[in-house]
């Protein structure tokens, strides 16, 4: 068997948030059965237990609703297989409560909605999906499906905290890169780094002053009586929380702007700011309840208009930036850090950092396709056309981009492809880890399955035949 096939074969049940191998319980451990167990019957529709964790027959359609939920296609994943699923995932959890791991009911019910919509797009409606899973009421569902999701987050902290404390050394990568047969060392495919140089449309002081009028309206009005929830859903311009009225819990390790934040923490229960600007826009922030180091605030985010007059002399600069590269008066590495708006590039020549692997090159096969149409047919060094982009903000900004180097396909390298060789060398380790703790903690645990489920043939067997 392949190595590097077997060991993304085994990745994609890692990073789907469940492994996919499970360990056999020794016929010399018998620990206790929980008090929980004692009262199992066919007629519950109870599967398996473990520890003090049931799996009822319907955990597995639900089970297959959420993947499908993910994107996850289902069709080669058996029942007895998603029943293995389900008792790692069981294990986990039942660890991380012995380990003291806390998920937070907010991240949950965020969660359960997310899911609940979905399944109601599936379904038809709330009634529909009720009936679908055998449940009497619907707080009964949304009850039982709270805990799956609780279950599930307490499955990814407990394997995070396992895989985080996994480290890698130079020699153990070598040692992984050479007992790897030179027939089946990985081919790794053509690659690109890339700058690029960004022009953002200014925007008028006079649509600033627009903005910053109708917040100071709103604010006017909810200090009148007026709801500042039923505000921010009609005006908000912020899609992570327009629909919720504006509202998010906050502490100061929250990943928001500092600008925010120190608004935020300056206030007082039950105060609205002023207008204040942030990269995102202006705000004002209304602080609902402060509890401690957390608070409850919500906002309202707009976005000044960015006029056609703006969009045009953009593009007019941008243009006249790529004519003085073509004509040689300045290299694009130059250019970028004299002119272009993108913090995050500009003074590194313009060149950017994959985000899946933070280094800067870009496999082609696996780019950005809006990307990967404007650099695939690129040479090295010449430039794009003047691209107008626009982010799921809606914010608009010109760009031209290069190719700075091109890496053909090539058979894996151990010093000119180390930091991938290095990537799955640890994912080896933490998955060794994985296995290591799971039989351990199997070999502590009382673990028992009911029915026809005894019939399974699992990748390791569960069932000690």
């Amino acid at each position: 068997m392949n190595i590097i096939r077997n060991l993304f074969l085994t990745l994609i049940g890692v990073i789907s948030g469940s492994v996919w191998a499970q360990e056999v319980v020794k016929d010399s451990v018998k620990p206790k059965v929980p008090v929980s167990m004692q009262r199992l019957s066919k007629v519950d529709g109870i599967i398996a237990t473990l520890g003090d964790y049931t799996i009822l027959e319907s955990d597995i359609d639900k089970s297959y609703l959420e993947l499908s939920s993910q994107g996850i296609s289902t069709k080669e994943i058996s029942r007895c297989q998603m029943m293995g699923k389900l008792l790692e995932e069981k294990l986990y959890a039942h660890q991380a409560i012995q380990d003291s791991i806390i998920v937070k009911d907010d991240e949950v019910k965020s969660k359960l909605d997310e899911q609940i919509s979905y399944m109601v797009e599936q379904l038809g409606d709330m009634d529909k999906v009720v009936k679908y899973f055998k449940k009497d009421t619907e707080e009964e569902f949304k009850s039982e499906l709270f805990e799956i999701i609780k279950n599930n987050k307490l499955t990814a902290e407990m394997q995070r905290k396992i895989i985080n404390a996994v480290e890698i050394t130079p020699e153990e990568v070598r040692t992984f890169f050479k007992k790897i047969p030179s027939a089946e060392i990985p081919q790794f495919g053509a690659e690109l780094e890339v700058a690029q140089i960004v022009v953002q449309p200014k925007i008028s002081d006079e649509e600033k002053q627009k903005v910053i009028k109708k917040l100071k309206e709103i604010k006017k009005e909810v200090q009148e009586g007026a709801s500042f929830t039923t505000k921010a859903v009609l005006y908000s311009q912020d899609p992570g929380s327009r629909a919720k009225g504006g509202f998010y819990k906050m502490t100061r390790k929250t990943p928001f702007v500092k600008e925010f934040k120190d608004v935020a923490f300056s206030l007082t229960e039950g105060e609205i700011s002023e207008p204040f600007e942030t990269e995102f826009g202006f705000h004002i922030i209304f602080i609902e309840k402060i509890r401690g180091q957390e608070i409850d605030l919500r906002h309202i985010l707009l976005m000044p208009r960015v006029t056609d007059e703006s969009l045009k002399e953009a593009k007019e600069k941008i243009t006249m930036i790529r004519k003085r590269i073509q004509d040689k008066e300045l290299s694009f590495a130059v250019a970028a850090s004299q002119f272009s708006d993108e913090k995050e590039t500009k003074n590194n020549g313009g060149v950017l950092i994959n985000p899946k692997t933070q280094d800067t090159h870009f496999e082609l096969t696996k780019m950005d396709p809006s990307l990967y149409s404007e650099v695939s047919n690129l040479k090295n060094n010449e430039i794009s056309r003047v691209i107008l982009d626009e982010d799921q903000k809606g914010t608009k900004k010109f760009k031209i981009i290069t190719v700075t180097n091109r890496i053909n396909e090539h058979t894996a390298d151990y010093v000119r492809d180390y930091t991938k060789i290095k990537d799955l060398a640890l994912k080896e380790k933490q998955i060794e880890a994985i296995a290591k703790w799971s039989s351990e903690k199997i070999n502590e645990t009382y673990i028992k399955i009911f029915g026809e489920y005894r019939d399974c043939t699992f990748t390791n067997n569960w069932l000690k035949k």
